[in-house]
């Protein structure tokens, strides 16, 4: 039976790139795969691309607000035989977008990879993610180490002068302006708790009070 995954990780923890490893595994033994990426990923005109950290790339469609990716994806299985879908940054479908996937594995049979962010940089559940946590059928947690050497299982975003922001847009585009941490130091840099290690960002020493 088909199944709806959700692979869920914080930034630079190679979800991306696991992705299209497995895209590619499909396509290799002749069977036939359909990407979907948020509409923040447009490259060209209306096409969208999935690219990893180590330069890894594929064209995918764009998924947007309000679109019904149940008859989509329907309608390109008609055309074209699926194996399997795979969704880039599903925290950013809307949960009728979640259960719509969740239809793709029940009523066409066709398994579904999506692949994103758990928490945003406030340690609030994207909306998908929180949808996805609730109706996947398997969770799997893609590990990525804090600067400390623990797991990282949060994410902070730095402001173009390098600080912590600790207010803000939940969704920024530039995977460069994110680190991940652990929950500790996430604390730590949001401000909810004093540091004692000393370092901050950039290998700077925190000032003493």
């Amino acid at each position: 039976m088909a199944k709806l995954y959700f692979h869920y990780a914080t930034m630079n923890a190679g979800k991306t790139t696991m992705l299209l490893q497995a895209s590619y595994n499909y396509r290799e033994r002749g069977m036939a795969t359909m990407l979907l990426v948020a509409g923040h990923y447009r490259k060209t005109n209306d096409t969208g691309a999935i690219t990893s950290r180590i330069g890894l790339e594929a064209d995918a469609e764009l998924f947007r607000e309000g679109d019904d990716l149940f008859a989509r994806i329907g309608e390109h299985h008609c055309h074209t035989h699926l194996h399997c879908v795979f969704v880039d940054e599903a925290q950013f479908l809307e949960e009728e977008q979640v259960w719509q996937l969740a239809r793709v594995a029940d009523r066409l049979g066709i398994p579904v990879m999506c692949y994103g962010l758990r928490t945003d940089f406030r340690g609030k559940l994207f909306p998908g993610s929180q949808a996805l946590l609730a109706v996947a059928d398997e969770l799997r947690e893609v590990r990525t180490i804090c600067r400390c050497g623990r797991k990282a299982t949060m994410v902070v975003r730095l402001g173009p002068d390098g600080k912590v922001a600790r207010h803000g847009a939940q969704v920024a585009i530039g995977k460069d302006v994110y680190v991940s941490l652990c929950r500790r130091h996430w604390e730590e840099e949001m401000g909810r708790q004093k540091s004692d290690d000393m370092i901050g960002f950039g290998g700077q020493n925190r000032e003493t009070p």
